[in-house]
């Protein structure tokens, strides 16, 4: 199964490459058409692409990292790699919104009178038209190769594609006289890179900190105690390392069951959490019974 994760890690490193081509090329046509049409709402989605291609980079080197096998100093692998990529990750957006955010307040109170070009709208219809495809692109891989990170930054990619369609009316609207609306959207590209900023840390450092989602434990313990001779399911704690989670369960059984029919049992656990919940490593403790 080990084996079979480094392959699939592999095969997700073409999506963080194409998403990293496809953002250099947008953001590169939205910071300078932006500049040249004038239009704060472009330049605000070109440096919103630009955080994306930092992004993309950081998942790309936690892709890699990943894959290295575990060490002495490492007995659980290199998987949170990942968790720590995003992390950073949200410092870069979060410092970009904020600097996008106050130029485009500047812009407002300055009262920007110039309205902005057309060729600001015709370019962010391109762009939302590239990053949709490579949404379509990664989802499907990340389907395929069972990545929550690359399916994570495949809806990263269909949001910018929205924030470029969004972008296009605002320049549209701003060339009728309602030249304000054009540094309004751009305030509005600013907090959504602080929102996805903010949603990334949370994310990142509940991971790290080895937080994990309750709901799902319930289920893992509801299939636990259905299987035959398990008296209870004493205690189940779940920890994620990357995409991958480790469970630590603690189930008590007949004192009279024999090692072997243990064993057994303790078989069938690890069998039913990795088929039906994709478990990565389960370890089991047996107690008996009173």
């Amino acid at each position: 199964m080990i084996n079979n994760r480094y392959e699939q890690l592999k095969k997700a490193e073409l999506g963080a490459l194409i998403s990293i081509i496809a953002y250099i090329l947008v953001s590169a046509m939205k910071l300078v058409v932006g500049h040249w049409a004038n239009s704060e709402a472009l330049r605000a989605d070109g440096l919103n692409n630009f955080t994306d291609i930092l992004s993309s980079i950081a998942v790309l080197i936690g892709l890699r990292i990943s894959q290295k096998p575990a060490d002495v100093e490492h007995r659980y692998g290199h998987w949170k790699a990942e968790n720590i990529a995003s992390l950073v990750t949200s410092f870069i957006m979060l410092l970009v919104g904020l600097q996008v955010l106050y130029s485009s307040i500047l812009s407002v109170i300055n009262k920007k009178t110039e309205a902005p070009d057309m060729t600001a709208a015709i370019v962010g219809i391109i762009s939302a038209a590239i990053m949709y495809g490579v949404y379509y692109f990664n989802k499907r891989l990340s389907e395929k190769v069972k990545s929550p990170g690359l399916l994570a930054a495949a809806k990263d990619n269909r949001s910018d594609a929205w924030t470029s369609i969004g972008t296009s009316i605002a320049v549209f609207a701003a060339s009728f006289n309602l030249v304000w609306l054009d540094s309004t959207a751009a305030i509005i590209v600013a907090l959504l890179i602080l929102k996805t900023a903010i949603d990334i840390f949370k994310e990142s450092v509940f991971s790290l900190s080895d937080g994990f989602n309750q709901e799902l434990l319930l289920q893992y313990n509801d299939a636990i105690g259905h299987i035959k001779h398990i008296q209870a399911v004493k205690s189940i704690k779940g920890r994620s390392y990357g995409a991958n989670i480790y469970l630590d369960v603690t189930v008590t059984m007949k004192p009279d069951l024999t090692v072997r029919e243990s064993h057994d049992i303790t078989d069938q656990i690890e069998h039913l959490l990795q088929d039906k919940f994709h478990i990565f490593e389960t370890d089991i403790h047996v107690e008996p019974s009173e």
